[in-house]
């Protein structure tokens, strides 16, 4: 049975997590921006509850070895498999992973990651973002005790990227999505719109932020003043215009 490599086992065992080594089950292209990665081995154990995401070690164009951090869409039991959605719509080490990967190709993968699990007490819930975070929603959103209601609005640069699925028929289900409309990579004001344009329902609501840095954080004080308290508000940056993500898979986080 293939082994991680050493920098894995330590970096999962100073993380209190796990480290295996998985394999490519499929990687097909599904819109514009986004690939979709099936992996193989140790799929629960890794893939943890919704809102978790999984670490991928993959060389750099100079073969360099890095890791990038992606939400998990779903977990397949019976088969022991779980689904990425990668965002291929910049050049970068995970991108070229995503579209070059190959059934039966072998992946260090340590997870489950993140802290960022769904409120079971909320009688509502706002996914927020870009179509970074569109895995990590509908995981979640799948996830919620029904009866129960999940607003999306998600901001897109291409028509195809406003993928949706199937939730089952008890769960209350609005979608918004968001022409880009060639407006920067950090710009929120159309985010703040299909944000203004939506009454929040009644009773107590949670909100999930998951995409470009300073999006996020300008979504979360626009929410902040619509009245949501700071912990019903949940913000997690995937990446930050202008900048490469860490070795570790993350943003530059500072202000």
């Amino acid at each position: 049975m293939p082994q991680p490599d050493s920098s894995s086992v330590k970096l999962a065992e100073r993380l209190g997590v796990s480290a295996h080594v998985g394999s490519i089950v499929s990687s097909k292209q599904i819109s514009t921006s986004l690939y979709e990665v099936v992996l193989a081995g140790n799929a629960e154990k890794l893939a943890g509850v919704p809102g978790n995401d999984v670490m991928v070690r993959m060389a750099d164009a100079n073969g360099a070895f890095g890791r990038r951090r992606y939400s998990v869409r779903s977990v397949d039991p019976e088969n022991d498999q779980f689904t990425l959605w990668v965002s291929t719509d910049h050049e970068g080490p995970g991108s070229r992973w995503a579209k070059t990967a190959k059934p039966g190709d072998e992946v260090d993968l340590v997870g489950p990651r993140g802290k960022i699990p769904l409120d079971p007490l909320a009688d509502w819930y706002l996914f927020m973002g870009d179509v970074s975070g569109l895995a990590a929603f509908y995981r979640m959103a799948e996830s919620i005790e029904l009866p129960g209601k999940a607003i999306f609005i998600v901001e897109t640069k291409h028509d195809d990227d406003s993928l949706t699925v199937a939730f089952d028929e008890g769960l209350g289900v609005t979608g918004i999505f968001v022409d880009k409309n060639g407006r920067a990579e950090n710009d929120p004001a159309g985010l703040l719109s299909g944000l203004s344009a939506f009454a929040f329902p009644a009773d107590e609501g949670h909100a999930y932020l998951f995409g470009e840095f300073t999006i996020t954080k300008v979504l979360r004080e626009a929410l902040l003043d619509r009245g949501l308290k700071d912990e019903q508000i949940s913000r997690k940056a995937f990446w930050r215009h202008g900048e490469k993500n860490a070795e570790n898979g993350e943003p530059n986080k500072q202000d």
